[in-house]
């Protein structure tokens, strides 16, 4: 046995003897946890393999000499060997690809516990048993409750008044601006959870005039609605929009949302989804459980009566 290989085997014990110490002698051990258990078999297969590999490259270059053909590419006169792919490096490559795949896929992560998996299963028991505690809450008790939902989810943006903290969001005290009306018929909406998204004004056909509707009209209109549906626009309202939101306003379902009125439905579409308005983009509020995005509606929409 040469020198060479001794010291391999040396190294090889000491690097052991620390993975052994930093892991599996640790208070505990590894135990049962097969995260630990695989660490240390992936630290033990890989400090043999390396040292030993090492040891053989460094033996090649002590000893052999360059032999084969040379590849017509050069550089600079410097040019390598058309030597075919080592087999042991390729069996190397392809078994630690199947590895991978049965690490990432079967052993661990995808089959095994993660703290966000257990986090979210816990979330889900828990908005479970909220749904069900306050399933019956209406009316004032439900208008309290959103208010609490408010104050930790809303006045970031809103404000503790719900005024929109110097137009940087939405006015909630206001049932709908002129301006916010007016942007959504300029330039469309989301779909909120509708079939089809709101069009913009190049797809809202006046039924009366038999043409595009115009900036008057979207000017008029804007403000008939804001208005709660009084006032001049009425005719440009019945024939522009009342086919999707209906004669009265009050939406159709499935189709467009009430604008007559503000609904705690309206409010907890655009908690869903989202909603791009006149004065930026409000995202939508996942992390809400249904029983409170309507307690937040009856909330909101309790503040404009």
């Amino acid at each position: 046995m040469n020198k060479l290989t001794i010291w391999g085997i040396v190294i090889t014990i000491a690097m052991l003897g620390f993975t052994w110490m930093a892991v599996g002698g640790s208070k505990g051990g590894m135990g049962a946890d097969i995260v630990n258990q695989l660490a240390v078999a992936g630290a033990v297969v890989l400090v043999i393999v390396t040292v030993f590999v090492v040891i053989k490259y460094v033996r090649q270059m002590q000893n052999d000499t360059a032999s084969g053909q040379l590849a017509d590419e050069n550089w600079d006169g410097i040019g390598e060997y058309t030597n075919e792919l080592p087999f042991g490096w390729a069996v190397t490559f392809l078994l630690s690809m199947i590895w991978g795949m049965w690490y990432f896929m079967i052993g661990y992560p995808v089959n095994a516990y993660s703290q966000i998996g257990e986090y979210n299963e816990a979330v889900q028991a828990h908005d479970a048993r909220f749904s069900a505690q306050y399933a019956d809450i209406t009316g004032d008790r439900l208008i309290a409750m959103g208010e609490s939902v408010f104050l930790a989810e809303c006045k970031v943006c809103h404000g503790l008044q719900a005024d929109g903290i110097d137009g940087k969001a939405a006015d909630l005290n206001v049932r709908l601006e002129e301006k916010t009306v007016k942007h959504v018929v300029l330039n469309g909406s989301g779909s909120l959870g509708y079939a089809a998204p709101m069009p913009d004004r190049n797809g809202l056909f006046n039924m009366n005039t038999n043409n595009l509707i115009t900036d008057a009209e979207i000017a008029t209109v804007s403000k008939y609605v804001a208005n709660g549906m009084k006032g001049d626009g009425a005719d440009t309202f019945a024939g522009t929009c009342a086919a999707c939101h209906g004669a009265d306003g009050k939406g159709m379902a499935f189709v467009a949302p009430n604008v007559a009125e503000y609904t705690p439905e309206l409010v907890k579409l655009v908690l869903d989804h989202g909603k791009k308005g006149a004065i930026g983009v409000m995202p939508a509020f996942d992390r809400l459980n249904d029983k409170q995005k309507e307690a937040a509606g009856a909330y909101i929409s309790s503040l404009s009566k």
